[in-house]
């Protein structure tokens, strides 16, 4: 039996075995692990995901406190996505030259509109990173096809993001207030995304479309949308990067 009140839930899960618990919520790890393998090179594997998505649902279990105000579900799902991309970062295929250079592309995106005020061209770009279209487009290619962009990842730096803390313990109000205050600004930003890119973001994240179906919808190639998803991800994190 499934209830959408956080409260009951949370009793449910205290009374219930692990293995209930389990049972109950792998359709939700199944689900987000569904979703997330679209999104993956063929490398990445289902079973994986399923793996690491019941090691952060049996977490969620252990650690729910149903007085931060969230559904069990929501904070399981929370938890679920957060060990599926923790385990995908372990496995990170990407040389650490892919990674240097999308760095490299947000640190050329964030001067070319703190120089023009406006956004960002690809051809500028480019030519800021010293770099031909074609070469610029392929950098974006491989971040794209490298690893998850996700807006947990938008601000990292060589380090942990700004969001990492989804994963752990909340350890107070102050840390809360951060975080709410942190995808504020992340709203803003997406906001004024160039109308392409949010459109892409818009169909990617919330109607849950893959980059060939939103490649139909916008009639251009999957690379095509891969390369502008690439690109939104970037701009943003250059954006965010004052936040920190």
């Amino acid at each position: 039996m499934t209830t959408s009140s956080g409260a009951s839930l949370y009793q449910q899960v205290q009374s219930d075995s692990m293995s209930d618990v389990v049972i109950l919520h792998a359709p939700l790890v199944k689900r987000i692990a569904h979703h997330l393998l679209m999104r993956m090179p063929s490398s990445v594997q289902l079973d994986d995901l399923v793996q690491s998505g019941m090691i952060g649902l049996l977490e969620a279990a252990r650690k729910y406190d149903v007085s931060k105000g969230a559904s069990f579900e929501t904070y399981a799902g929370i938890r679920i996505r957060g060990a599926m991309l923790d385990e995908i970062r372990r496995g990170d295929w990407a040389p650490r030259s892919v990674h240097r250079k999308s760095r490299e592309v947000a640190d050329a995106v964030r001067t070319v509109e703190s120089r023009t005020g406006t956004d960002a061209k690809d051809h500028e770009v480019a030519e800021e990173l010293g770099i031909d279209l074609e070469s610029y487009h392929n950098i974006l290619q491989d971040a794209s096809g490298s690893r998850l962009f996700s807006f947990d990842d938008l601000t990292e730096s060589g380090g942990d993001s700004v969001l990492e803390s989804v994963n752990e313990e909340i350890a107070g109000p102050s840390e809360e207030l951060q975080e709410e205050s942190f995808r504020h600004h992340l709203a803003q930003a997406i906001e004024v995304l160039p109308e392409r890119e949010k459109l892409v973001l818009s169909l990617y994240y919330d109607e849950e479309l893959n980059l060939k179906e939103i490649g139909e919808v916008l009639g251009v190639s999957e690379s095509r949308v891969s390369q502008i998803h690439s690109q939104a991800a970037l701009r943003l994190r250059s954006r965010l990067q004052e936040w920190k």
